[in-house]
């Protein structure tokens, strides 16, 4: 057999062990936390017609998804992002529902960015989506359930960041730029780029003003201070009222007792099209790159038939997982069980010990000894792999290893 058959192709990997035990525990305690909040979890196809993430969407470019035909000849997508997915189910089984709806979510998505070496290809992600409610309550809610969800996966040194998709729309529609340089400016400022925008600002006909908020962006970060500083710089209404609404989602966020987790970035743009208001990303120690992501989507549901305000995260778990090793914080995990050795002989006697460990809730892998291993190797691999006991059923009793 071909040694390449035994490993994965660039962009995905397998998790297994105490690995994959603790991911799993992870999982669990966020889900929990989601539906504490009363968020219900929903399934996803794992494929879907490629239509539903098409660039109208703002969701990821089409050269970046895998693509696929079905027998009739339609394009099928492996889903790149869950957000439209939960907006089609929305759409498709709460269409004349006006209370709001509470969905989360655990599923990989798939994206083939060959841009970015060395980055998974396959994540998985944990999320909630809050269809039919536009509040700053919303909003709050939303960012507090970030917080608590990242207390319950043993954070404590992190932090939200949050931005204003209309602070920045406020200002280019002021500037009437065409979509290309649109785009051009926002790579350029998601890039960190602020020589090249002030080159791109200068060669353009717009006021002082907006042109020094435009290059101030990147000072606007910090504690509720920013939102002062970003009043005084707003010069119109679009973006003067989205920091008064991010100032009333402090305010409450104060409430709920999580303003120590919170920080503003006025500058936060996302590669997310379909952002409408707020948005939001966590960071920590250990990654560069978030944690959790999401924001305000209003005009994605009205896509798909129907009209609803909506807003949403993910948890980014791979990224939590790596950030969770470079912290050096080993986590709940439960991967913890005993192992049953036995003489085919004593089967039954090793079938009721066994029975009897699985009815007190222990966990018991039950193996029958081979002739041609010796039971210091399964001792030894057992051990290692985080048994916490090993047992022997000889003829000559039952002796704890």
């Amino acid at each position: 057999m071909s040694k390449e058959l035994l490993h994965t192709p660039e962009g995905v990997r397998d998790v297994y062990g105490k690995e994959c035990a603790r991911k799993l525990t992870i999982e669990n305690k966020i889900n929990n936390i989601f539906n504490l909040y009363g968020f219900h979890n929903v399934q996803t196809p794992t494929f879907e017609f490629f239509d539903i993430f098409n660039k109208e969407r703002g969701s990821v470019p089409s050269k970046n998804l895998y693509k696929f035909f079905d027998r009739e000849g339609n394009t099928l997508v492996l889903r790149p992002d869950l957000t439209p997915s939960i907006a089609r189910i929305a759409a498709k089984n709460y269409m004349d529902v006006n209370v709001p709806i509470k969905l989360c979510y655990n599923a990989n998505t798939y994206i083939n960015n060959s841009e970015l070496q060395g980055k998974l290809k396959e994540i998985t992600q944990l999320g909630c989506e809050l269809i039919g409610d536009d509040s700053v309550e919303a909003d709050a809610e939303m960012v507090a359930l970030v917080v608590n969800s990242l207390k319950s996966a043993g954070f404590d040194k992190f932090l939200v960041e949050i931005g204003q998709v209309d602070f920045y729309k406020g200002l280019l529609e002021e500037c009437g730029f065409e979509d290309d340089v649109e785009e051009e400016l926002r790579v350029r400022i998601e890039n960190k780029n602020f020589f090249g925008v002030e080159e791109l600002l200068d060669s353009k006909d717009i006021t002082s003003n907006v042109k020094d908020t435009f290059l101030k962006l990147p000072s606007l970060f910090g504690s509720s201070d920013v939102l002062d500083k970003a009043k005084e710089l707003a010069t119109n209404e679009k973006s003067l009222k989205a920091i008064e609404k991010l100032e009333e989602v402090y305010s409450i966020l104060v409430d709920y007792g999580v303003a120590d987790y919170i920080s503003f970035d006025l500058g936060m743009l996302s590669n997310f099209n379909y952002y409408t208001g707020i948005i939001f990303k966590a960071y920590t120690y250990g990654t560069g790159d978030a944690i959790v992501a999401g924001g305000r989507y209003d005009k994605l549901l009205s896509q798909f038939g129907k009209d609803s305000a909506a807003i949403g995260f993910a948890v980014y778990m791979d990224q939590l997982l790596m950030a969770m090793s470079s912290q050096k914080m080993e986590g709940d995990t439960d991967y913890v069980y005993e192992v049953l050795i036995y003489d085919t002989e004593l089967r039954k006697t090793a079938l009721q010990l066994a029975t009897g460990l699985r009815e007190k809730g222990i966990k018991t892998e039950l193996i029958p000894k081979k002739e041609n291993i010796s039971i210091d190797e399964y001792v030894e691999f057992k051990k290692e792999d985080g048994a916490v006991n090993v047992t022997y059923v000889s003829k000559d009793g039952v002796k704890e290893l």
